[in-house]
């Protein structure tokens, strides 16, 4: 006799656990996600309004930084409150569209954002490598071409998920062992293969975000050598000063993420779930809490501009 649980159909709702394995911590674990939101939100919101405000900051290194402040905000809004509900009031259940919606929202927002480090990267390349060039190089429009381009990528990139989880017939188990939707959590319930999704996810990985990493890396190989060469010992500290600050933002953004794609896919028996799922939890609320301190705490001009509010 089938089992029950492997019978095809569509469910109209999932359920999401939280956080696997640790389910009588959620209310303890609960308070510093929501503390670090709240400081998310707030530095994201403070931040973003004295770049706006401020007709000095409307320079290409601030308004690269106000779309990361953007991305941030999305990214941990699509994601936070739905934990919350979950360790607070055990609102497990999601539907189908909206358990879609949710991973496609980050997926997409999470591509965005690489971007726009992709973009920020270059910046500190023209302001460092050809400074004579860097007003006419980075103009407006040219600033919000890239923005837009970051964005045009991420979606095309993505949009494909709808269809390939749409596609899929899931079996009679509706629980994901998640705090949130993302694409294979959701793809692994399916009674039908998931190989297209599997590559699919991974060639997305490797040519956005994989070459992304790449062009960061060949950006900063070349700052630093254009770095060590400044004659003024002056001049080298603040390159290495502005430049430690997105190359911690960097770090913070890709590390977790990396690490929860692989284990996701290659190294799901070798690391304890919870551990998988919390980091995956982490890296969605950690770095755009981080990112306002920060830029605001080694950054002079915003400093000054906000105190001065």
């Amino acid at each position: 006799m089938a089992d029950v649980n492997h019978t095809a159909f569509r469910p109209g709702t999932f359920l999401l656990v939280g956080i696997p394995g640790l389910e009588k911590f959620h209310l303890w674990i609960s308070l510093p996600f929501f503390s670090m939101y709240i400081f998310a939100l707030l530095g994201n919101l403070v931040l973003l309004f004295t770049i706006v405000r401020e007709q000095s900051l409307h320079k290409p290194m601030y308004l690269f930084l106000s779309a990361l402040t953007v991305a941030d905000l999305l990214l941990s809004t699509t994601t936070v409150p739905r934990m919350l509900a979950i360790f607070w009031f055990r609102v497990r259940d999601i539907s189908l569209g909206a358990c879609i919606a949710q991973a496609f929202l980050v997926h997409f927002i999470f591509i965005a954002e690489s971007g726009i480090l992709v973009a920020m990267a270059f910046d500190r390349y023209v302001a460092i490598c050809n400074p004579l060039r860097y007003v006419t190089l980075l103009t407006h429009s040219v600033i919000w071409r890239i923005e837009l381009a970051a964005v045009v990528r991420s979606f095309c990139l993505i949009l494909p998920i709808f269809h390939l989880l749409l596609r899929l017939s899931y079996c009679r188990n509706r629980i994901i062992p998640h705090s949130y939707c993302e694409h294979m959590g959701v793809a692994r319930l399916a009674c039908t293969s998931i190989k297209v999704n599997v590559v699919y996810g991974l060639t997305v990985i490797l040519l956005s975000v994989g070459v992304d990493v790449v062009l960061i890396a060949v950006s900063y190989g070349l700052i630093l050598r254009a770095v060590f060469q400044l004659p003024s010992a002056g001049a080298r500290r603040k390159a290495m000063s502005t430049c430690s600050s997105h190359l911690c933002i960097i770090l913070l953004f890709y590390t977790p993420a990396f690490f929860s794609f692989f284990t996701h896919r290659f190294g799901g028996h070798s690391i304890p779930r919870h551990v998988h799922i919390l980091l995956a939890c982490l890296y969605v609320v950690v770095p755009p809490m981080l990112n306002p301190i920060i830029y605001g705490v080694n950054n002079k001009q915003i400093r000054e501009t906000v105190m001065s509010m």
